[in-house]
């Protein structure tokens, strides 16, 4: 039998008592000394619910960022938070963020506390999410360097220094989140590939980059709804990343209409498999999960497939959740043993 490895893409809901539920970017509820602890003991629970669930390589949630992107901003100099633009994001939503008015750098780790907390927590194998150069940079307004090419790579060695510190916490797997790959396909390859793997230079643990097709929120479900009949997007990025040297990829697939033989494209690298949907209420059947895995099974290694979300959970109830990690679990289950 193989041992198929489960895992989550990145977020989960965050408790009632931290910040609303079902909504990004929600605000806390607590501040100070209050909210840091309040936001470590959310990600004490957060792992107790994966490691009830029987997921085998344990994330922190997310639960103590507000966003997964605009978190890490925030712990580098040079960002103006006071004064927001109004930029497209991911050229389909409007969205309020900050400035970039000078040199960006960062003083110190953003998120190396929480990581050594999340090492401590478990024995299982650690997986900790940053985002990606490109993403960084569709999600705030540019007004000091005027090349995204420029800020991009600035953002890789940024973000190198941070996933260096993150491995030396304990972290196994550093994972990058770039949903801005399926979008500006000319940069990716121009570029974006490039300060990918600039952000990954170096390090001794595994490295991941995960790329979907963003929240179960409505601006993108109604952006899929444009799509067709087929998603093509991963054709236009995956063979470079094949050539790249990112060892795993995590990708969109239960309920898409990706088309799985793109994953052939990918070659010997690793892959995550979505199998739970992230922007429904409806849990999963071990036997749904199974399909969409045998059938990715066809086109790359069984060893090489860990079993994943679509995307992050935080948009869904906790109740909804969890049950879809009890899905998962259970269906992947049913993967290794057939």
């Amino acid at each position: 039998m193989t041992n198929v490895n489960t895992t989550i893409s990145g977020s989960l809901p965050k408790p009632v008592w931290l910040a609303e539920g079902e909504k990004i970017w929600a605000p806390w509820k607590l501040s100070g000394n209050e909210l840091l602890e309040a936001k470590a003991d959310a990600l004490r629970l957060a792992v107790l619910e994966q490691e009830m669930a029987g997921i085998s390589i344990i994330g922190d949630g997310e639960q103590t960022r507000q966003h997964f992107v605009t978190t890490f901003i925030e712990g580098l100099s040079g960002v103006d938070f006071n004064n927001k633009k109004t930029v497209r994001i991911r050229d389909r939503y409007d969205a309020d963020v900050p400035i970039i008015f000078e040199k960006v750098y960062r003083k110190k780790s953003v998120f190396y506390e929480d990581a050594k907390l999340l090492r401590s927590l478990t024995t299982k194998p650690i997986k900790f999410t940053l985002p990606g150069p490109m993403t960084m940079i569709d999600t705030l307004y540019d007004n000091f360097y005027g090349s995204r090419e420029k800020l991009a790579f600035e953002f890789a060695s940024i973000l190198n220094a941070e996933a260096k510190e993150l491995s030396e916490a304990g972290v196994d797997i550093i994972q990058f989140d770039e949903p801005a790959f399926n979008v500006f396909f000319d940069d990716v390859k121009n570029w974006g590939v490039s300060a990918l793997e600039k952000a990954c230079e170096g390090l001794t643990n595994k490295t991941a980059v995960h790329i979907c097709y963003g929240y179960g929120i409505e601006a993108n479900i109604k952006w899929k709804e444009t799509l067709g009949d087929e998603w093509r997007q991963y054709e236009n990025i995956f063979p470079q990343l094949a050539k790249s040297s990112i060892q795993q990829v995590s990708l969109e697939c239960i309920n898409s209409k990706v088309p799985m033989e793109l994953i052939s494209l990918l070659e010997n690298k690793e892959v995550m498999v979505g199998v739970i949907d992230v922007a429904n209420n409806e849990i999963e059947t071990p036997e749904e999960i199974l399909k969409v895995l045998n059938t990715a099974s066809k086109f790359i290694n069984k060893s090489k497939i860990t079993a994943c979300t679509n995307c992050g959970l935080v948009p869904l109830k906790r109740s909804i959740a969890r049950r879809k990690l009890e899905a998962l679990v259970q269906g992947t289950l049913l993967f290794s043993k057939s």
